[in-house]
């Protein structure tokens, strides 16, 4: 304890004194640099969420775009799946019933055969009953004849494997060589397709 004018004052322990004075070297207390340093990390942190913003939004905008086209995907699969099973059925139907038409046109011909065979047990009348079949033929032609059945030429046409079938090979005096003289069996064309060639006798 000190005593300057007239006033006593206690005297501090050299220990305390060096606690309480501050470090010359450091300039300031811990404290202030903790202050200093939390804006920089902070903005540094600020600035992280900036950079990665876009590339987050970037991602949920593939994210959704993916998405998008797997549900199209699986729309437009639907939609063949069930186009092809339509078709199957389609076809199916049509394949049941590809000969609907031609019967549509051969029952008129059974009909009359019917009233033909039943005229014929009770008449003597041949020359009618031979009108009334050839009648019925000519009906049963025509029919085929709309669904694009044509008869093959044949006599006097000179052979050819296409559309002929040499059954005999007769010598011939009146005809060249390979020459359809007699028709055996008749051919027919469907439309544009050979559906059975005519079986015929070829000169040689």
């Amino acid at each position: 304890m000190t005593v300057k004018d007239g006033q006593t004052t206690p005297e501090q322990n050299p220990e305390q004194e060096m606690h309480t004075s501050t470090d010359p070297e450091q300039g300031q207390n811990p404290g202030t640099e903790m202050t200093e340093e939390n804006p920089n990390i902070e903005q540094a942190q600020a600035e992280q969420a900036e950079q990665a913003d876009p590339v987050q939004e970037e991602l949920e905008q593939l994210r959704i775009l993916s998405n998008e086209n797997y549900q199209r995907f699986l729309r437009t699969q639907a939609d063949f799946d069930n186009f092809r099973r339509r078709s199957r059925q389609e076809k199916e139907e049509y394949l049941k019933y590809a000969s609907l038409k031609l019967i549509e046109q051969l029952l008129p011909v059974v009909d009359n055969f019917s009233r033909a065979l039943s005229t014929a047990q009770g008449t003597q009348d041949y020359d009618s009953l031979l009108r009334g079949v050839d009648m019925i033929y000519r009906q049963l032609e025509q029919a085929l004849v709309q669904e694009g059945l044509t008869p093959l030429e044949t006599v006097g046409q000179a052979f050819n494997p296409e559309f002929h079938q040499a059954v005999i090979q007769v010598e011939s005096e009146e005809h060249e060589e390979g020459i359809v003289i007699e028709e055996l069996q008749k051919g027919y064309m469907l439309k544009d397709k050979v559906l059975r060639p005519a079986m015929v006798k070829v000169s040689m």
